[in-house]
């Protein structure tokens, strides 16, 4: 399927010809460092999405999940995302390695409004780091520690539109699973029941790698 190629937006002038201008309340939500408000948010926080781009401009957004406040205010400029047990393709740190940039989706269960938070990225390997998580996880191999350039809290419209929050609007939702989609790319001769025996098992074998060992938690 092709095409037309004849309406594309050809330069930031010509897009916001498209768009009223935004209030003077959007244009003042930006800020460079986090407040009282948004540090609690980030503290409480149990899953963030986090954004990427290589140094090609191809982008990449990976869920990361753990407990609430797992990401770290290091101070009131910089935070931190422990790398925690994955599958090892890396991409995001592979991509911030060559990108040094990076963006956070933070996400509060029921919660309609989110917390992007972006600027300067890096991967860190220092103990000084990753020690912010010794006692509650297994110490994390490297860690993406974020320099805040950007902090925006996002209204509420899009959750609401999707009826992200609301568990009558879900029973409607027919969509194939993850395991489906994996047996149907990777031509899995397992059947599906089997391969989410499977999966479950896996997943329930690498959270427990993700807790800190006894010697750790002491």
């Amino acid at each position: 399927m092709s095409f037309p190629l004849d309406a594309v937006v050809g330069s930031v002038d010509e897009l916001r010809r498209h768009y009223r201008q935004p209030s003077a309340l959007v244009q003042g939500k930006k800020r460079s460092t986090l407040d009282e408000a948004s540090t609690a948010l980030v503290r409480a926080c149990p899953f963030v999405l986090l954004s990427t781009a290589d140094d090609q401009g191809h982008c990449d957004v990976s869920p990361r999940g753990g407990p609430p406040g797992f990401v770290r205010v290091l101070d009131d400029a910089h935070v931190a995302l422990p790398d925690l047990n994955g599958n090892n393709l890396i991409d995001s740190l592979e991509n911030i390695v060559v990108n040094p940039q990076a963006a956070l989706l933070c996400v509060i269960p029921g919660r309609d409004e989110t917390l992007r938070i972006d600027g300067r990225a890096w991967v860190s390997a220092s103990s000084t780091i990753l020690e912010q998580w010794d006692g509650e996880l297994r110490r994390p191999t490297t860690a993406v520690v974020i320099e805040i350039a950007n902090l925006f809290v996002h209204c509420a419209k899009a959750f609401r539109r999707g009826l992200v929050w609301q568990p009558e609007s879900w029973d409607e939702l027919v969509a194939p699973d993850g395991v489906e989609i994996l047996k149907c790319q990777l031509s899995l001769g397992s059947d599906v029941a089997s391969l989410r025996t499977a999966f479950e098992e896996g997943y329930a074998e690498e959270l427990a790698f993700d807790l800190p060992e006894p010697d750790d938690a002491s």
